[in-house]
């Protein structure tokens, strides 16, 4: 995680740790707006001050946790496409990860990747969606989600060539892989993913191979 993310490291102490831990329950639970540090300081016994001294404020929180799932993302790519020489395959590995439903990984103890995942589903767009989204653009704060991209793209640029937008089509995958199932819990007729059966996520991966195999099999 870059530095710029945080003022301390919370990954680097107990506190911050339970910072991490009770912030992606509270956010999960309540909302981004109905969440406070205030709440949170409640929560953890300790007090405003202290999570003040590892976050400017809620948004800043809120952007390091999307950007630690992003660079999760990537570490789980990487790892299951090491030894993949077949880009096709490297990328439909790929867009596997980003579709499917995401569990508790034991790599990362502090981090509840089931909640974090519903967090990305519903609050990720308010990330960069601000009036200073190009001061933290020059900060960085972005770079997780551009690296995934990025890396995403060169697969798809590695099976075809000459397709002209990889990166566009690979952020609107990205998007898309979250939009489509808030979608299908909230405003349904937006998609035809549906929550009333146990197949949404395997659903949502085909309709994703789909766009991407298809778009650039055309160009």
């Amino acid at each position: 995680m870059k530095s710029n993310l945080y003022i301390r490291d919370p990954q680097e102490t107990e506190l911050g740790r339970k910072i991490l831990q009770e912030s992606i329950d509270m956010i999960d639970e309540l909302g981004l707006e109905s969440f406070t540090f205030k709440k949170l300081a409640r929560r953890i016994n300790s007090t405003e001050a202290s999570i003040y001294r590892y976050f400017d404020n809620k948004h800043r929180l809120l952007v390091y946790l999307i950007a630690w799932y992003w660079n999760w993302l990537e570490y789980l790519i990487d790892y299951n496409t090491q030894n993949i020489d077949d880009p096709a395959r490297r990328l439909e590995i790929a867009l596997n990860i980003v579709a499917s439903k995401k569990e508790q990984d034991t790599s990362f103890p502090q981090i509840n990747e089931e909640a974090l995942y519903r967090i990305v589903i519903s609050e990720s767009d308010k990330t960069y969606l601000t009036k200073q989204v190009d001061d933290d653009n020059k900060e960085g704060l972005f770079r997780g989600f551009k690296s995934l991209c990025t890396k995403i793209a060169g697969m798809l640029t590695d099976i075809n060539p000459e397709y002209k937008y990889p990166h566009s089509l690979i952020s609107t995958v990205l998007q898309a892989a979250h939009q489509q199932l808030f979608f299908a819990m909230h405003l349904p007729s937006l998609t035809d993913l549906s929550c009333e059966n146990g197949y949404i996520h395997e659903r949502n991966e085909n309709f994703l191979k789909e766009m991407v195999f298809n778009t650039i099999k055309s160009s």
